[in-house]
This record gives C-alpha cells, sequence and structure tokens, in this order.
C-alpha cells in the first residue's frame, strides 16, 4: 500500500604591445655615428698650429666594439614545500546533538556529542581522553576515556554529560582531546543557554489553529473546516470528548482525524510555529472510536507524526493500527529539537478502505516531565 504524499566575458584584454626592439646591427650602428661625432666635436675645439707647415696626418681611430647583453638566465623553479606530517590531529565535524544556541530550562542534564575526524597520522585508542579545558564545565567530567580506536581517517561520536547553570545566561566549554603523553590538540565546545520559559503544547487545544487538508486517492488537497461535518467526502477533523472509544473508555479530550473517504485517502493537520525546550516529549494515545454496540469496527491507518521547518518535513514517527479493543500509548523524546522552531504535524494515512477509520488522538500534547 502506496503511503499518500504530505501535501507541502569575461573581459577582453587590450594589453599594451611592448614597442618594437631595434635590430642588433641597427644599435651597433647608432652607437658608432654617436662616438664619430663626438670625436669630431673635439677635433674641432682644439686650437690652431702656431706654425705654417703641413699638418700632421689625421690619426686613424677605430670606434669600440659594443658588446650584445648577455643572455637572461631564468630562475629555478620553485619546489613546494614537503607537507608535514601531524601525529595527533582532529577536525570538527558537526554537533549530533545540542547545536550552539540551544535553550535548557535551569539544572537540566543533557548529553553534548560532537562527531571529530582522526586527521592525523596516529590511531587515538582508549588510552586517549576527552578533557575540559576552560570556559563553562557545566558539571561535565575533567577527563574521560575514548571507549574504542579511532584510526586515520575516521570519524567517532563523543559524548559527555552535561547539566545546565541554575542562572539564566549564555555558557560555553570548551574540551579538547589528550594523548597518553599528556598531550592535548583540537578544541570544540558546548554552546548553551539558559533561560525560564514556558513549556508545553497542548495539540487538543490548538488544533482549531491548524491548517487541515484532506487528499490522497489520486486527487489533490482540499483545505477542511476545523468541526466537520463527519459527513464531508473530503474527510474530517472534531472534538468528540466523551465518545466511546474502542477500549470502552471515555476520555474528555478525543480529536477525531478522519482521512479523506477514498482507498489510501489521508488528513493532516500543521500546527502553528512551536520552540521546543531541551527535554520536552510528545504524548497521546491513538486508536479508534467503537461502534454504537461498544465493538470495533473495520478501521486501519497509520498515525504520524511529523514536523517542518524550514519549509522541509521530517517524519518523528508512524505506528500502524487497526481496530483491537486497545489503544496504543505514544511517548515521543523531542530533545533533538531543542532549540529549534518547528511545526508539527499530525496525519492519518487509509491503510486501504477509508470507511470505519474513525481514527482518534486522545489527549495529543508536548510536554516537559
Amino acid at each position: 500500500m502506496a503511503l499518500a504524499v504530505l501535501v507541502v566575458a569575461a573581459l577582453a584584454c587590450n594589453l599594451p604591445q611592448a614597442a618594437p626592439s631595434a635590430e642588433p646591427n641597427a644599435a651597433f650602428t647608432a652607437a658608432a655615428l654617436t662616438v664619430a661625432a663626438q670625436l669630431t666635436q673635439v677635433a674641432q675645439t682644439q686650437s690652431a698650429p702656431t706654425s705654417a707647415g703641413s699638418l700632421p696626418p689625421p690619426t686613424n681611430t677605430s670606434l669600440p666594439t659594443i658588446a650584445p647583453p648577455p643572455p637572461t638566465i631564468a630562475p629555478p623553479p620553485t619546489l613546494p614545500p614537503t607537507p608535514t606530517q601531524i601525529c595527533d590531529a582532529a577536525a570538527f565535524v558537526t554537533d549530533v546533538t545540542v547545536p550552539d544556541g540551544t535553550v535548557f530550562a535551569p539544572n537540566t542534564a543533557f548529553v553534548k556529542t560532537w562527531r571529530l575526524k582522526n586527521v592525523g597520522t596516529c590511531s587515538w585508542t582508549p588510552s586517549y581522553t576527552i578533557v575540559f579545558d576552560h570556559g563553562d564545565q557545566m558539571s561535565g567530567p575533567s577527563a574521560q576515556a575514548l571507549t574504542s580506536n579511532v584510526n586515520p581517517g575516521q570519524t567517532v561520536d563523543l559524548s559527555v554529560n552535561l547539566v545546565s547553570p541554575a542562572v539564566n545566561g549564555s555558557y560555553k566549554g570548551y574540551w579538547k582531546l589528550r594523548n597518553p603523553s599528556g598531550v592535548t590538540f583540537t578544541q570544540f565546545y558546548a554552546d548553551v543557554k539558559v533561560a525560564v520559559l514556558s513549556s508545553g503544547f497542548d495539540l487538543y487545544t490548538r488544533a482549531p489553529d491548524a491548517a487541515w487538508i484532506g487528499g490522497g486517492g489520486g486527487g489533490g488537497g482540499t483545505i477542511l473546516t476545523f468541526g466537520g461535518p463527519d459527513s464531508d467526502p473530503n474527510g474530517f477533523v472534531m472534538y468528540r470528548s466523551g465518545f466511546l472509544l474502542e477500549d470502552g473508555s471515555s476520555p474528555s479530550k478525543i480529536l477525531e482525524t478522519h482521512p479523506k473517504w477514498v482507498d489510501d485517502g489521508v488528513i493532516s493537520g500543521e500546527y502553528p510555529a512551536y520552540t521546543i525546550v531541551a527535554g520536552e516529549r510528545f504524548r497521546a494515545k491513538i486508536g479508534f472510536l467503537a461502534k454504537a454496540d461498544g465493538t470495533c469496527g473495520a478501521g486501519k491507518v497509520k498515525f504520524q507524526l511529523n514536523y517542518k521547518e524550514g519549509g522541509s518535513l521530517h517524519p518523528l514517527g508512524t505506528w500502524t493500527k487497526n481496530c483491537n479493543g486497545n489503544l496504543m500509548t505514544l511517548d515521543v523524546d523531542l530533545s533533538s529539537l531543542a532549540g529549534h522552531s518547528i511545526r508539527l504535524v499530525l496525519a492519518v494515512l487509509a491503510d486501504g478502505p477509508a470507511s470505519q477509520d474513525w481514527a482518534v488522538w486522545v489527549a495529543p500534547r508536548v510536554v516537559l516531565p
């Protein structure tokens, strides 16, 4: 059975041309003419002889020879430096848990996990340790040994148990790795905020504020009005407080979400944004309304809890349920989303025909235990 898809020039280079070089013979000729002119000028400025007589024959003076310039020797190529091999080195990959700026209530225990990569040439063994370096220690250990070998090129998730401080504010603790010789390397940190926040989100009370859509069966989605009617062929959502459920109970907070009345029909509701507080959990019971005589109908559906963040839909859980006389209890840890502003999405998908898919959520809520 297919699950129904949830709705949602380069510049031209005019380099100046170098002036044409004079031919070597022309350069030598110009030099010779210049020297000859200088000699003529000297001869003309000499004083005339004091006595008459024959002038001495002129002395033939040879012109100096101009030597050609020496050839240009290209410098030897520069060799790249030889890379230095480092034994102990790590590279930060990502925060597996508790992204920077996560908000915690005071005195809240949490686990901080970093993903690091061994980018050195030496393997990390259990003789290597995570050590607190400086900043806010947040009740973390001063040193904690690695639990397995990490060879060069491998990644590893390293975790420490921390507790948020008792006073509101921003806190940052720095940690490093330490080798068996006591040398520390590669800094990483935990960055959290502590604030007294109002916690809890009641999905039952806020159901009228959600955007409900019915769809499936190859057709498009249809916006549904909260409160029915329960005869709407596109599906419906409404309160059913006090109705009889398949287990014989009649709770006060029953939210019925019936998918579109087609094979593999769907109904989904996207709630307003809510910022998750560290330690919060989603809790509810799921099941079916009973028939008038208290017995089960033929309902069979998939319940889904999803969340939307940044326009993308992410699953938190899927539970297949048929009417069997028992409710199913849900308890989903939302700690990985602490500090995130998300939109929770409830969905029900018909597992085949939608007849008697009287699917209910009993007291759906986000709570801080």
